[in-house]
């Protein structure tokens, strides 16, 4: 446990068991002087004396050390016979002579198989002499670019070359390599900027400064999440019917058949589905439907489908969605495939929403931000709120969209 805390089964790439050596004596200590204590308190006849007590922690640091340094050699060898494939994020010339070392030095057992260049950087200097020799790797930046180079090379890990949180385009490549599970290495001035300074003797890939960012996949929910959604899905068709069975209606008497609203949204993953809504308005086509923004002024609306829309009951048939496991009472709203590709392009951080299944309400929508407000603090808080899920936190925003709703504050 000891070691755990102290990091040392999560080496750098370059680890020496001697280096370690005053991390492992602390620790043999620590637990030798607590058995002793133990030991003594429990028979006082039978305490160790100070020699033997230093005589077991020094046998012990040594046993340790050692047979740390043959599993040391042993990956080392392995890394060089199979070292793998990685991405390396930033621009040159600190790109290209990372990359240089690597291939150079297989002992770290990282292989540079592209270079990934954020849009929100400036263009790559060009090379000089002094700038190592290295490979010529592919300049990647597109989202389908990096995953189809992910997928091709089995890419596990990602060393950054410059601030992972300095723009939103790198913290997006970031939260997109953390979520799919690849290490996460710090390179160069990132290793400084970022936390505590790496050790000189062990941190470091041939004279750059690194480390790895200690870093772990988001809790998605899983089947926690997905039983709530049962549960309260399930027990609000069941309380709500007369209300659905009267809103129907109200939309029949009001504007003809077709009570129902069905649209294709994007979901989790990138998947489509087919929402429900109670129909508020008659598009002139499926065209208008799927790439129309903004209804706040259509006049086409009915007063029944404005009452529907300002109490938001428009959405009360989207429980059925939740129970075919195509959305959540709580997710990242799923928007319109016209929509989703214009805004993989604009907005860095949009494409990691779709890591959790769309919701019929969001902690972007219970701060007030629906209808026509900014896409990118949309996003900012979907991403939040996948970041820092808990089931807490889901009883907490639907509180709040009831408490919206009875106040009205629908679009």
């Amino acid at each position: 446990m000891l070691h755990a805390h102290a990091g040392l089964y999560r080496p750098g790439p370059a680890p020496r068991a001697l280096a370690e050596l005053p991390t492992l004596l602390g620790r043999s200590a620590v637990c030798w002087c607590a058995a002793a204590a133990v030991l003594a308190a429990v028979r006082p006849g039978q305490a160790l004396p100070p020699l033997l007590l230093a005589g077991a922690v020094a046998g012990h640091t040594a046993l340790v050390c050692g047979g740390r340094a043959a599993v040391h050699r042993a990956r080392r060898r392995a890394a060089r016979r199979r070292p793998r494939a990685t991405l390396i994020v930033g621009t040159d010339p600190a790109a290209r002579q990372l990359a240089a070392v690597l291939h150079a030095r297989p002992e770290s057992g990282l292989r540079p198989v592209a270079v990934v260049t954020p849009p929100s950087l400036p263009p790559a200097a060009p090379a000089d002499a002094l700038t190592p020799a290295g490979p010529l790797l592919p300049r990647i930046g597109a989202a389908a670019d990096i995953t189809r180079a992910v997928i091709q090379h089995t890419v596990r890990d990602v060393v950054f070359t410059l601030p992972p949180y300095g723009d939103p385009h790198t913290a997006a490549l970031l939260r997109r390599f953390i979520d799919q599970g690849s290490a996460v290495w710090l390179a160069g001035p990132a290793a400084a900027h970022e936390g505590r300074t790496p050790h000189a003797d062990t941190d470091h890939l041939w004279g750059f400064a690194c480390r790895r960012l200690e870093t772990a996949p988001p809790r998605h929910g899983g089947r926690s999440k997905r039983l709530l959604d049962l549960t309260l899905a399930a027990s609000a068709l069941v309380l709500t019917a007369p209300l659905l069975l009267g809103c129907a209606l109200a939309v029949r008497l009001a504007d003809g058949p077709g009570v129902l609203f069905r649209q294709e949204r994007i979901g989790r993953g990138g998947r489509t589905f087919t929402l429900l809504k109670f129909r508020t308005w008659h598009p002139a086509d499926a065209h208008e439907a799927a790439t129309r923004w903004s209804l706040a002024d259509e006049r086409r609306m009915s007063r029944t489908g404005r009452l529907l829309r300002r109490t938001s009951l428009d959405e009360l048939p989207q429980l059925w969605n939740v129970l075919r496991g195509e959305m959540s009472l709580v997710g990242p709203r799923p928007e319109r495939p016209f929509f989703v590709e214009q805004f993989l392009g604009t907005c860095p951080g949009y494409g990691a929403r779709h890591r959790m299944p769309a919701g019929m309400t969001g902690l972007a929508q219970v701060h007030g931000l629906r209808g026509d407000t900014s896409i990118e603090d949309r996003a900012r808080f979907d991403n939040l709120y996948i970041d820092s899920w808990s089931l807490r936190l889901d009883l907490l925003i639907l509180l709040r969209t009831v408490a919206s709703v009875v106040r009205l504050e629908g679009r």
